[in-house]
């Protein structure tokens, strides 16, 4: 009885918080070896007050990574695993949602607002590698100066501060109102519209478009560095060391490292990343250039173009709370493998416009092909093919930036684990898919961000150091020409 109350010694552990739109999770891995060890998830409430718009509390965020860390903590005590190893923790968010918050009194001055897509033009994207619109934090952000008066009092008295939800944990963790560090990373940093991608700054001439102060923003450092110590939760005095937005942290997560390789994350909707490398590549086929990384003060910063799916995961939902044809998200593979086809049925999930590649705030959903014959099963198919056809129409678009063609696109997320939808993916795309066996791969990477960073060094980014992880591929059963006429005619339904 004895031995079994002895901890167990497994050397360094690094932890990461992943606030995502729908939850929040803290896990801790072993950094020698990433296996992950033990985690925690919380649900997070979302509230849409008009259409488009989606809005969630900050301090429920908040509240909801201090309970997971507290009970992963716990978990790790049961497992007799000694918390003190936990030698940095690491941030992954959500990167487009936008807060504000009285820097004196460390009360949020309205909700976190993340999607309300209304505009869309290409302008300034020279600069900052994105279309104008409100997907991105800085008209979300000129919207709360110009219509909440607590915002714009507190912009007036200097009081206010501005930031990503990366800033908004990391400047609470480390002491809120009472010497806080407000900072984010240039990956978070990339996507409000605000900071110049070339010169990895916050742009003078950008703040002065939007007629935002750069007072009320927050510094922006590496992905990979000490920003403060933890002054409150469960892990007191642990470094503050990784940050990266969350489709980064996949990318890292699945050791996209060289230039062309690419990963897709399907999570509440679909985005895919392919590196290309020190030098940011402008589309000019409706995709996003964006930070994809800086692993370090005096590393370089490497870049990605990005593809974004609006309706991934969240048809399922859609599916379950709003048409009731399933009772779980687990029960729409059963549902659609019961038949192994749409029968002619093709649904477009465009419930809050088509991002990538159309940038269409204006787009509605439609579901057509139907008959008589028509049943459950078949729309259930017809969803998962939305989410392949979307994807395919990403990959495209990328084929043609980068001129050279994917041979294989890494998966992750929680809709990997429908196997049907993974081979309905490779067959749609005419290439192999390959999925890790670690799906975390989102917090794996902040956690080794957090690990690999200066002062910190309990985990090498070294290619010879990197472990290698397990996968299953799925590999594409039928015909590239039928795929093609697929894909062709579901572009088609776009358009009309």
């Amino acid at each position: 009885m004895a031995a079994s109350s002895e901890r167990i010694v497994l050397g360094p552990l690094v932890a990461a918080v992943d606030q995502g739109t729908s939850s929040t999770r803290f896990l801790v891995f072993n950094a020698k070896t990433a296996e992950l060890l033990s985690h925690h998830q919380v649900e997070i409430k979302q509230s849409f007050p008009k259409e488009g718009w989606v809005e969630e509390d900050p301090k429920e965020i908040l509240q909801s990574v201090y309970e997971c860390m507290d009970r992963t903590c716990e978990k790790l005590t049961q497992l007799n695993i000694d918390i003190s190893n936990i030698k940095a923790i690491g941030v992954t968010n959500q990167r487009e949602t936008t807060l504000v918050w009285d820097k004196e009194t460390g009360e949020p001055l309205y909700n976190a607002i993340g999607m309300c897509l209304r505009v869309s033009e290409f302008v300034l994207k020279h600069k900052t590698g994105l279309p104008i619109s409100t997907y991105f934090s800085a008209v979300k952000l000129r919207w709360l100066m110009d219509n909440v008066p607590e915002v714009h009092k507190a912009v007036l008295s200097h009081r206010a501060m501005f930031g990503t939800v990366d800033s908004w944990i990391i400047w609470c963790l480390t002491g809120g109102k009472k010497g806080g560090v407000h900072c984010t990373d240039v990956t978070n940093a990339s996507r409000t519209m605000l900071f110049n991608i070339h010169t990895l700054a916050w742009d003078p001439d950008l703040c002065k478009y939007f007629d935002i102060p750069m007072e009320i923003l927050p510094s922006v450092r590496s992905s990979s560095e000490i920003y403060g110590l933890m002054v409150s939760g469960c892990c007191p005095g642990c470094l503050k060391s990784g940050c990266l937005g969350d489709q980064s942290a996949a990318l890292v997560g699945q050791m996209c490292f060289q230039d062309g390789q690419a990963k897709n994350t399907y999570g509440t909707g679909c985005f895919l990343l392919r590196n290309t490398g020190t030098k940011p590549v402008m589309s000019d086929h409706g995709l996003l250039t964006t930070v994809a990384y800086k692993l370090g003060r005096d590393k370089p910063a490497f870049y990605a173009l990005e593809g974004s799916v609006a309706i991934a995961g969240a048809v399922v939902r859609w599916l379950k709370d709003n048409l009731g044809i399933i009772h779980a998200d687990t029960d729409l593979e059963k549902l659609a493998a019961a038949v192994g086809t749409s029968y002619g049925c093709y649904f477009v999930p465009a419930f809050s416009g088509l991002y990538a590649p159309y940038w269409e705030p204006s787009a509605r959903g439609i579901i057509c092909g139907l008959t008589q014959f028509t049943n459950r099963s078949h729309l259930a198919f017809a969803a998962l093919e939305a989410v392949c056809f979307q994807v395919r129409e990403l990959m495209d678009a990328m084929n043609q930036d980068s001129g050279i063609p994917l041979s294989q696109l890494q998966v992750d997320g929680g809709m990997t684990s429908n196997r049907l939808l993974m081979q309905l993916q490779a067959d749609i795309l005419c290439i192999p898919v390959v999925k890790p066996s670690m799906p975390e791969t989102t917090a794996l990477g902040a956690a080794m961000a957090a690990g690999a960073a200066e002062g910190v060094s309990v985990w090498s980014l070294s290619p010879e150091d990197l472990t290698e992880v397990t996968s299953e591929k799925f590999d594409p059963q039928i015909n590239p020409e039928g795929a093609a006429s697929l894909a062709t005619l579901y572009i088609f339904l776009h358009l009309i």
